[in-house]
């Protein structure tokens, strides 16, 4: 599947932003959609996680209370919404998928195999 995120920018902190990642086909052929995102110099973290086929959702404590992941199988999208934005969250955003049907958190990047290319989020 291929994946293309949209949505980033820079914003000041406290602001919000709202990421979309679209794919090429439907959201359902894969069990998890994730978002993680890479600092300069840091290795690349789950952000958020959500199962295609059951209720499941994982965040990353540096973001709960603050950020939503959100699936729409119609669209073949998945979103991640940003609020209460800091400088902490600046980095490259990345949409991800996973085929197999589990996962053990932490989620780490090796554990999904489709990828964008990124969308950057500044905060200052």
């Amino acid at each position: 599947v291929q994946l293309v995120e949209s949505g980033g920018g820079s914003v000041q902190a406290g602001g919000s932003l709202r990421l979309s990642c679209a794919a090429s086909e439907s959201t359902s052929t894969r069990r998890y959609m994730a978002w993680f995102r890479q600092a300069p110099g840091e290795e690349r973290e789950a952000v958020a996680v959500i199962a295609t086929g059951y209720e499941y959702t994982y965040y990353a404590d540096s973001v709960k209370g603050r950020f939503t992941i959100s699936q729409n199988n119609a669209k073949n999208a998945v979103s991640l919404e940003m609020n209460s934005l800091k400088p902490d969250d600046t980095g490259m955003y990345y949409c991800a998928a996973r085929r197999e049907p589990w996962l053990t958190p932490p989620p780490r990047a090796a554990d999904f195999a489709d990828w964008g290319q990124g969308t950057q989020v500044t905060v200052s």
